[in-house]
């Protein structure tokens, strides 16, 4: 058989029926990247990372600052709403960095430690607030379902221990995945399209899409379902119970879109761009549309950082209690003290 000069297998690769902009520039090696190469995503997805972002962070920071130095007796719901509030701000020194990484169209020029890291940080981010979220429904279902019951939920020993324990678990899952990660992380750092570890990572997908957001959320869908129910069947029968009870109802309904809207999406866009690089690596349009769509879940995983400080921080009672003692309290001052300023 005669061998094909350089012309030919220009030709070949030209007429392989991929446009150029998909073509690999490392020479098509398919363990490293793949016959498809990055792209560069629009500049609108870094702004409106950073402005979904900084909103949340802003917000938390907020609910920080009053639950440290505001709150002088934490209760069991409280202790979860902190540690809801500290997975969400997990993210807010990593969103400069995600955003030069979109703007340089996917390229990483900050190096593998801090890609490990980044990652790291990410999963703790994401997994911790799914969890905290499941924990906060089974408390709501325990205090209003079995209010006349001693149940362990209701002791802040336990929910100590019971955040010590997730905070442990999310450290070994971080560890995990920055370990596993692949060795070209260097130029490549949150693209599908550079993933060696295909197969590896189909499966730790498959695991955390299943324990981390399907089975919190579940958990989280039945205590509203049972809280909802025992509202439904509440005989009080005075125009302000049947206004506590809708007002719970609708709360109840926004925690759960919330959920599903704000971290539904990053798993199913996460899971199928793992799944089109592990069985169909040569559909790059494919790729490149799953990876969009990853990047844009992450700006809906922003709104829910800006969404948890509403539902779970601002809008329970002791936190509104907290605000009202504050305002109170300035007021007294500016009564006794008129030369004090609101500035």
């Amino acid at each position: 058989m005669a061998k094909l000069d350089q012309s030919d297998v220009q030709s070949t690769g030209h007429n392989s029926g991929f446009p150029n902009s998909f073509m690999n520039t490392s020479g098509g090696n398919r363990s490293d990247a793949g016959p498809c190469q990055v792209l560069p995503q629009d500049l609108s997805l870094s702004v409106l990372l950073c402005v979904v972002f900084l909103l949340g962070s802003l917000l938390n920071g907020a609910s920080l600052w009053v639950f440290c130095f505001r709150t002088p007796e934490w209760s069991t719901g409280t202790l979860l709403q902190f540690h809801l509030t500290l997975s969400n701000i997990l993210a807010t020194p990593l969103v400069p960095m995600m955003a030069t990484n979109l703007a340089l169209g996917s390229h990483w020029p900050f190096g593998r430690f801090l890609c490990q890291a980044m990652i790291a940080l990410l999963s703790s981010h994401f997994y911790g607030s799914t969890v905290f979220l499941m924990l906060i429904s089974v408390h709501r279902y325990t205090l209003v379902v079995h209010f006349n019951k001693d149940a362990c939920m209701k002791r802040k020993p336990f929910v100590r221990r019971l955040c010590a324990g997730v905070w442990s678990l999310l450290l070994i899952q971080a560890t995990v995945l920055a370990v596993l990660l692949p060795s070209n992380l260097e130029e490549h750092c949150l693209s599908i399209h550079h993933i060696k570890l295909s197969i590896s990572l189909l499966y730790i997908t498959l695991l955390l899409f299943t324990l981390g957001f399907l089975l919190p959320f579940s958990v989280s869908l039945g205590c509203y379902w049972c809280l909802a129910n025992t509202l439904a069947r509440l005989q009080n029968q005075s125009a302000r119970g049947r206004a506590n009870r809708y007002k719970s109802q609708r709360k109840i309904a926004a925690c759960l879109v919330t959920f599903a809207v704000c971290f539904l999406p990053l798993h199913v866009t996460r899971t199928m761009a793992v799944v089109l690089k592990t069985f169909y690596p040569s559909d790059c349009p494919g790729l490149l549309r799953a990876e969009t769509g990853y990047y844009v879940s992450w700006v809906l995983t922003g709104v829910n950082c800006c969404l948890d400080p509403i539902l779970y921080g601002f809008g329970s009672h002791n936190f509104a209690h907290t605000l009202s003692l504050m305002r109170f309290g300035r007021r007294v001052v500016q009564q006794q003290n008129p030369s004090f300023s609101a500035n």
